[in-house]
C-alpha cells in the first residue's frame, strides 16, 4: 500500500518539526512538505498533490479555515484536517462549514491524530497508537472530530473508546 502523502501547515516552526518527527514513526505516512503560511499551503497543494493537509487554524494573513475552503474548492482536493489550540464548538462548526475532513485539538495530537488519519484512509493504525473518534460520517463526506472527551467518558464507563455515527 502506498504511503499517505502529507503536507504540514503551521506558523510555528517548532510545531512543524515536532509533528514531522512524530509522524515519521508511522510507516504508512510520508511528509511531502512543510509550510509556515496558508498562502504557501495553497501553492504547495497545487505542486505536491498531497493526500492530506494538516492545517493549523490560527495563522497570520490567512487563517486555516479560509485556506481549507480554497483547497476543498479545487478538483481532486486532498483531505484536510484542522489542527488547533482553540478547541470549541464554534471552530468545529466553522471547520465543517469549509468541508474540512477532521478537527484535532493540538493537546490531543499525539494520542488522536494517527487513528484519525488511518480512519480517513481506511488503514489499520500502528499498534502503539490508540484514540477515540467522537463523531464520524461516511468516509467520502467525513468530518471527524477528535477530542479528549471520548477518552474521559471511556475512563468513567470502563470502555476503551467511543464512536458515534451521525
Amino acid at each position: 500500500m502506498p504511503p499517505i502523502h502529507i503536507l504540514l501547515v503551521d506558523d510555528s516552526p517548532e510545531f512543524l518539526e515536532s509533528a514531522k518527527r512524530f509522524l515519521a514513526g508511522d510507516p504508512h505516512i510520508e511528509i511531502v512538505g512543510c509550510v509556515l503560511s496558508a498562502r504557501d499551503a495553497l501553492e504547495q497543494v497545487r505542486q505536491l498533490h498531497p493526500d492530506l493537509v494538516l492545517m493549523d487554524l490560527a495563522m497570520p494573513e490567512m487563517n486555516g479555515l479560509e485556506a481549507t475552503r480554497q483547497i476543498k474548492a479545487q478538483p481532486d482536493a486532498p483531505r484536510v484536517v484542522i489542527l488547533t489550540l482553540y478547541d470549541n464548538p464554534e471552530y468545529r462548526a466553522a471547520a465543517e462549514a469549509v468541508r474540512a475532513d477532521g478537527f484535532v485539538a493540538k493537546s490531543d495530537f499525539g494520542a488522536q491524530l494517527l487513528p484519525l488519519i488511518h480512519t480517513l484512509f481506511a488503514q489499520p493504525p500502528a499498534p502503539d497508537h490508540e484514540g477515540g473518534v467522537e463523531s464520524a460520517r461516511s468516509q467520502n463526506s467525513a468530518m471527524i472530530f477528535v477530542s479528549a472527551a471520548p477518552l474521559l467518558s471511556a475512563t468513567k464507563s470502563g470502555m476503551v473508546g467511543t464512536a458515534k455515527l451521525t
